[in-house]
Parts: structure tokens; C-alpha cells; sequence
């Protein structure tokens, strides 16, 4: 009898050592390139994750479709416009962390959608925050806000840190100024734990193919396979501080398990231009540029036949550019053990176009066969 006792404290010990509170967390923008890097980490770690969609008619999910049917995975319809509801969302889920990710996030389209851009960028954080508030979970759920490296906009001072003046630029940096700082307010009037982490440009295989990063890597790799005859760019001399989004991604996470809300720049701290961009990805599927010509009248030749594979078009300049990004993450290696160069520029280059590669070439795989099916069918063969 003794032993069966001693048997069973032990075994009750054992459990108590090994038990573990499951975290849970919701993220806006779930269906986004950040979202579904963040929301397989957090799986990994443990966490019960929900995510906030937008209903839709068109399928936009792809980048979490694996991860649907997950047992901790949960989907929730909201919208960042519609406080009741994310009151409603955040009630029923009581989250221990949210991570605001969704935006209104392509810098151009903010000129040509500005009310959009600040009811969802600027307005859609406070809607946030004050759900929050009102289903009572102030004192308990840590917040991450994603700020964007566009506020420093006309650059002040080169690299930029957590100290640089802001100098907006764009609709889209106006208004995510305009969260930066009310997510700073409300950590300050409250004393919620919510913090901004200021990410320079971010890239992945999962970038969508309107920003310039992944419209290089396509068409690299549309080129190189005979599908695309040249690729159309804005300037080329623009510098940016280009990292890997699944890197980005954990040191959000680290920000909310810091002792203290604090606001944190996310960067490589490397500069690199478009054009260097351009280089690497195009010389990653065998092709060598060269580029001659100034300003709107510079081309990216191939150097093997001479053909002009890369233009520059007045149609793709902003009517305010920022030309000078370059981030400065010593905070964030210092005060949260965050490596910023886990995955170099060349690696990152590399990764995004050989996914483009195999993309492409399931494309051409499939219109070979619509080819075919055209053929016998004209044919009569298949009827």
C-alpha cells in the first residue's frame, strides 16, 4: 500500500511538472504573408490560435489553407471597420495576445484609396484597442501593433531607430502614424500592454505579387521559362532594409513575452536598392543584367544576347517617394536576443524565386495540357 501511494504521488508530480497553460491568440490578417508565417509558429509553440477574416466571395485563403482543420486553428469572421465585430470576436475568444496585422498595406493604392486606407490603418487600431477594453481583458492581453517602416518617410537621419523623427510620406504612412501613436496613448493612459513593432520592408515566397519584391521574382522566373518577354519598374535607385517575413514574424512574438510594452524597430540593418534586387533574382535562374541608362531611361540588359529584359516606366513612380530605408534592430538583438540576420538578402533572394521557378512551371505544365485538350477536341477525338 505504501509503495501504490508513493507510485501515485510521484506520478502526480511528474504531471504537475509537465503541465503547461495553453496560450491563445488572434490575429487580423490572418490570410496575409505575416499571419500564416505567425500563426504556424505559434501552433509550434503551443498556442490555441484564432484568426479574423472578411467575408468574401472569392477564395483568398490560400496561404493558410494547410493549416485548416488544424485542432487549434479557429476562424472568425471580422473586420477591422466593424467594431462590434471585433467586440464580439474578442469577447467569445478572450485572448491572452492579439497581434493586429491587417492593414490596408500597399503604399500606392493609399494614394488612390485614402479614406479606405485611414478607416482600416489608423481608425481600425483604435477599434481594436477599445474592444479590448470593453470586454474587460485591459489588464491581461498583450497587444502587438504592426507599425511600418514608412513612417520615417522623408528620412531624417540614415539608419533610422526607435529615436528617429517620423516624416510620413503617403496616405498609407499617415495613417499607420496615426496607430503608431494611438497604440502608445492608450499603453501610457491605461497601462495595457501594447507595444508597435516598426517592421522594414519584409518580404517571402507568400509576398503577394503586387509589391515589387515578388513582381521581380515572378517575372525572373516567367522570363527565364519563355513566359514573360520583360519586366516594368519604378525607380530603381530606391534603398530599402529587405528582410525574410518568417524571420519578422518570431520577433513579434518576442515582443509580447518582453517584461515590458515597448516599441521595437525590425530590420536587417543592411541596405540594399531595386536594382541589386533585380540583379540577384534575375542572376539566380541564369541570367546576368546589365544596367545602362539614368533614371527613366535605364535598362537592365541580359549580357549573354543583349536583349533588354528590364524597364523603367513613369507609370510606376509615386507622386511622394521614399528612397532611403535602413533600419537599425540593435534594440531588438540587445533587449530581446532577436538575430536579425538569421536569413541573408542572397538566401532571401534565393528562396522567393525558386518558389517562383516551381510555380511557374506547374503554370506552363497546366497550359500544356489545356493545349492539348484543345487540340483533340478540334480534332474530334474527345467528344
Amino acid at each position: 500500500m505504501h509503495t501504490t501511494l508513493e507510485a501515485l504521488n510521484f506520478s502526480i508530480i511528474i504531471q504537475q511538472d509537465t503541465y503547461t497553460i495553453m496560450k491563445t491568440a488572434l490575429i487580423t490578417g490572418i490570410t496575409g504573408q505575416d499571419g500564416s508565417f505567425l500563426s504556424e509558429l505559434l501552433i509550434e509553440k503551443g498556442y490555441d490560435v484564432h484568426g479574423t477574416i472578411r467575408r468574401s466571395s472569392v477564395d483568398y485563403r490560400e496561404r493558410i489553407a494547410h493549416l485548416e482543420g488544424h485542432p487549434r486553428f479557429h476562424l472568425h469572421y471580422a473586420d477591422l471597420g466593424d467594431s462590434m465585430s471585433l467586440v464580439r470576436v474578442i469577447g467569445k475568444v478572450r485572448p491572452d495576445e492579439i497581434y493586429n496585422l491587417a492593414a490596408q498595406s500597399h503604399v500606392q493604392v493609399s494614394f488612390d484609396s485614402p479614406e479606405f486606407t485611414a478607416n482600416i490603418d489608423a481608425t481600425g487600431v483604435l477599434r481594436v484597442l477599445e474592444a479590448v477594453r470593453l470586454c474587460g481583458l485591459a489588464d491581461t492581453c498583450h497587444i502587438y501593433q504592426a507599425s511600418t517602416s514608412e513612417l520615417y518617410g522623408k528620412v531624417e537621419e540614415v539608419p533610422q531607430n526607435e529615436n528617429t523623427p517620423f516624416h510620413p510620406y503617403s496616405p498609407y504612412a499617415v495613417a499607420k502614424l496615426y496607430g503608431h501613436w494611438i497604440v502608445k496613448e492608450y499603453r501610457e493612459a491605461y497601462g495595457m500592454f501594447c507595444c508597435s513593432g516598426i517592421l522594414f520592408n519584409h518580404e517571402s515566397e507568400r509576398r503577394g505579387e503586387t509589391f515589387v519584391t515578388r513582381k521581380i521574382t515572378l517575372a525572373a522566373a516567367r522570363i527565364a521559362q519563355g513566359k514573360q518577354e520583360k519586366l516594368y519598374l519604378g525607380n530603381l535607385s530606391s534603398l530599402r532594409d529587405w528582410g525574410y517575413a518568417k524571420d519578422y514574424v518570431e520577433c513579434m512574438w518576442l515582443m509580447l513575452q518582453n517584461d515590458k510594452p515597448d516599441d521595437f524597430v525590425i530590420a536587417t540593418g543592411e541596405q540594399h536598392s531595386v536594382r541589386e534586387f533585380c540583379y540577384h533574382a534575375f542572376k539566380h535562374v541564369g541570367i546576368e543584367l546589365e544596367f545602362i541608362g539614368d533614371g527613366a531611361d535605364e535598362k537592365g540588359v541580359d549580357k549573354a544576347t543583349g536583349k533588354i529584359l528590364v524597364e523603367v516606366s513613369p507609370d510606376f513612380y509615386r507622386p511622394t517617394d521614399v528612397v532611403n530605408l535602413w533600419g537599425d534592430p540593435s534594440k531588438a538583438r540587445k533587449q530581446l536576443g532577436w538575430n536579425p540576420q538569421k536569413t541573408t538578402f542572397e538566401q532571401l533572394i534565393k528562396i522567393m524565386v525558386d518558389a517562383d521557378m516551381a510555380k511557374v512551371a506547374v503554370e506552363k505544365a497546366g497550359e500544356r495540357v489545356r493545349t492539348n485538350l484543345a487540340e483533340f477536341l478540334e480534332r474530334g477525338i474527345v467528344k
